[in-house]
């Protein structure tokens, strides 16, 4: 399969770089010191679960060359989501399938109007991956992907691209209710992200201090909440399953939210906190610890303030 990885960061690259290793045909796309250093040396893992490993593959900082893909993973910062749909440009040919790997539930809108909604599934990675230096990607936890046509059918294109990913050893799962994987994914990020943001502390000590650990509890409730209003099904118990989820989670780990905050990037807080503070507006829905998160983040929204 001829496969475009849009954004080669800790999502993307770690993806590809599996894919690359099975033989499937992977262009990365990248800029600066990570283009370079990928572009000089290939693309290496460094994996707790799994080990090191490295690939070469073609590298581009113009997707648009990369001629028409089979499959484009798009797993640019959500902020980036607009810009990198523009950018595809030529890569989307007539039976292109972009399968978005993002943080947030509302991309594949913004992509699907950018390049025409029949191209788009959606997706969810359960994964903690991060560059830890130019063409190096630190892998820590998970690595499964769940995804799915919007529509909830199961067409022989999500087929392929399911066994696709088998294939390249990466659990997968095609899911007829997408949308419902998308929003208990929002769930618990939004709830990771901005308590191990604000505290500055990892998920071990969050849920050992009671009140954080009910702070967290009650953004996931607000959440939910958003979710029905919007019109999403959650499974039946899904904040009680998440809380089980988020106490067997290692006690060191964070958030990206955390490490771009922490490292002083550009922060994805307008498609998580951001986004639930303006839903709960929209559909008369009280969030207000998710707004007192959003509020205290919001000085760092572009990195240290001045």
């Amino acid at each position: 399969m001829k496969i475009l990885v849009m954004g080669t960061g800790g999502v993307g690259g770690y993806f590809g770089a599996k894919l690359a290793r099975a033989g499937e045909a992977v262009t990365f796309a990248a800029r600066g010191a990570q283009l370079e250093a990928i572009r000089a040396h290939g693309l290496a893992v460094k994996s707790s679960v799994e080990g090191e490993f490295a690939v070469r593959a073609p590298v581009t900082d113009d997707p648009a060359a990369a001629g028409p893909a089979d499959l484009i993973l798009f797993c640019v910062k959500s902020f980036d989501t607009e810009v990198a749909a523009r950018a595809l440009g030529a890569s989307v040919g007539r039976e292109t399938a972009i399968l978005s790997l993002q943080n947030g539930v509302d991309n594949e809108e913004k992509i699907g109007a950018i390049v025409g909604p029949g191209h788009v599934l959606g997706g969810v990675a359960y994964i903690f991956s991060i560059v830890q230096s130019p063409g190096v990607i630190a892998h820590s936890v998970g690595g499964r992907i769940v995804f799915g046509e919007l529509d909830g059918g199961e067409t022989p294109r999500a087929r392929r691209i399911r066994d696709t990913l088998a294939g390249a050893g990466i659990p997968v799962e095609l899911s007829p209710q997408i949308q419902r994987a998308l929003w208990e994914k929002y769930l618990f990020i939004v709830a990771q992200s901005g308590m191990t943001a604000l505290t500055r502390c990892p998920i071990g000590v969050i849920r050992s201090v009671p009140e954080t650990r009910k702070m967290y509890r009650t953004i996931l409730e607000e959440l939910a909440a958003l979710a029905k209003a919007s019109g999403v099904g959650l499974r039946p118990g899904a904040v009680d399953a998440i809380m089980t989820a988020t106490d067997n989670l290692p006690a060191a780990m964070s958030s990206s939210l955390h490490y771009d905050l922490t490292h002083g990037r550009r922060l994805e807080l307008e498609t998580l906190q951001g986004y639930a503070v303006c839903l709960g507006e929209r559909f008369g829905v009280p969030t207000p610890m998710c707004a007192a998160v959003y509020a205290l983040l919001k000085p760092h929204l572009n990195g240290p303030p001045a």
